[in-house]
């Protein structure tokens, strides 16, 4: 077992099988003592936009067809994860709702149990092809969904997506506030010169949707590496906009969630941060990832992965699949390392990653 280096700069990790920790059944817990119980699922790598800070419009070099996982895979992975501990399974891409098989994969899911009761199913999205699919969607067992909107301005859209499909998604959003899914959450990554004196009105917009708005920090995941520290708006910058508005009370017992969050005006409404570089929440972390080739990631900025479609397709018993899982988890660093001098992006970008 192997981890597939992405990065020429650092020798791959393979896995410490004396460092592995526990067998099937048992917590997923990594060297710092972080119990692990959010699996994010990447689907495809394909998307339906190009927002500039995470894809190139054109020349993307896609993953082949043959190398995705199928959904007999993907399935058999979640209930071995659920069996170990794993209670909340994120769909994402890409654009998770490109995936033919998406309601099935969900309905799949939604027949998985664990130590701890049913699994719950959650689904990043940008919301495009939302309005059409949510009914079945819901009726397979979708429990939650986070949407990504990063402007209300059809033009700054166009520009920042490269695609003109604004509509598209705000009815992607309207159908969601109408269904019985919640929380509902929406995303945006706040960018300088771009969005920055949006803030506000995206929080009015969330709340006049019933959703809970989340601002990102712009991450180092673009696929041009072009990001630069000095042009992010910052966590600090983004509450001090915030407060011109509302008086922002901080809400307690944050857990592994990565958003940190306020209520406004007393709530019960609330507004999120999630602020990975400038105030990052690595010693809580809970999370692994799968993305759409197989490869487990314990980091979303990770230099190494763990190949697990090999093993997978090699007729291996569901112990040698936990056993692959353990040794992602053993391999977790304590953080990642941002701030060092030495930190070197991913070499994939946010929609290989996963969301």
């Amino acid at each position: 077992m192997v981890a597939v280096n992405l990065s020429p700069t650092r020798p791959a990790r393979a896995v410490d099988e004396r460092a592995t920790v526990g067998a099937p059944g048992d917590a997923l817990v990594d060297r710092f003592g972080r119990v692990h119980r959010d699996l994010r699922i990447s689907l495809t790598d394909r998307c339906s936009l190009r927002c500039t800070y995470c894809m190139p419009e054109q020349g993307n070099e896609w993953l082949a067809r043959s190398g995705l996982m199928t959904a007999d895979e993907i399935v058999r992975v979640a209930g071995i994860a659920a069996a170990s501990g794993i209670t909340t399974f994120r769909l994402t891409g890409g654009e998770p709702l490109l995936r033919t098989d998406v309601v099935d994969i969900v309905r799949r899911f939604a027949a998985i149990s664990g130590p701890h009761g049913p699994v719950e199913i959650a689904m990043t999205t940008n919301g495009i092809r939302l309005a059409d699919m949510l009914p079945d969607l819901a009726a397979a067992g979708l429990d939650r969904l986070n949407i990504s909107i990063d402007t209300l301005d059809r033009e700054r859209f166009r520009e920042l997506t490269r695609r003109d499909r604004l509509e598209d998604v705000r009815a992607g959003i309207a159908a969601a506030a109408a269904s019985g899914l919640r929380p509902l959450k929406l995303n945006a990554v706040a960018m300088r010169g771009v969005n920055d004196d949006e803030l506000v009105d995206l929080v009015e917009f969330a709340l006049a949707h019933g959703a809970q708005m989340r601002f990102i920090e712009q991450m180092p995941l673009d696929a041009g590496h072009t990001w630069d520290r000095r042009q992010m708006v910052t966590r600090d910058e983004i509450l001090t906009a915030l407060r011109a508005r509302w008086d922002l009370e901080p809400v307690p017992g944050r857990g592994g969630a990565p958003a940190e969050r306020f209520l406004l005006d007393g709530g019960p409404a609330s507004v999120g941060v999630i602020a990975s570089v400038t105030a990052p929440f690595c010693g809580d972390c809970d999370r692994l990832r799968l993305t759409a080739d197989g490869q487990l990631r314990n980091c979303l900025f990770s230099l190494d992965e763990y190949d697990l479609l090999p093993v997978l397709r090699a007729g291996v018993d569901d112990v040698a699949v936990d056993r692959m899982l353990r040794g992602c988890v053993a391999g977790k660093l304590p953080g990642h390392a941002i701030d060092d001098p030495s930190f070197l992006q991913p070499a994939r970008g946010m929609n290989a990653i996963g969301g």
